[in-house]
């Protein structure tokens, strides 16, 4: 029997970690642009890669508040597509997987 509390408690931690660093990324882009032309292009390069890392972290976000749900309902750790058990040695490396091995 797998325990389900180790799962959720590095969620959880992963959870927090993305909340913080995406807090910080929209404070960044928040930031006042600087009035040199020449500055405010690498701001806007920059931004758009703080942009591309925000919608990464808010998708991983969403994959894990998933996650968590399953945990709460009974169906984490069992694959979307055929229903076997997810193994816990690829849920060690994607706490939030939703298919086994076989069928990712």
């Amino acid at each position: 029997m797998r325990d389900l509390t180790i799962y959720k408690k590095r969620l959880e931690a992963r959870h927090a970690e993305l909340d913080v660093r995406l807090h910080k990324i929209e404070d960044r882009l928040d930031d006042t642009p600087n009035p040199d032309s020449e500055e405010r292009s690498v701001e806007r390069e920059d931004d758009e890669m703080l942009e591309g890392l925000g919608n990464a972290g808010l998708k991983e976000l969403k994959r894990i508040d998933n996650a968590l749900a399953r945990v709460e309902n009974g169906t984490y750790g069992v694959c979307v597509d055929c229903g076997n058990e997810i193994s816990d040695a690829r849920l060690d490396i994607v706490a939030y997987a939703t298919r086994c091995k076989h069928c990712m």
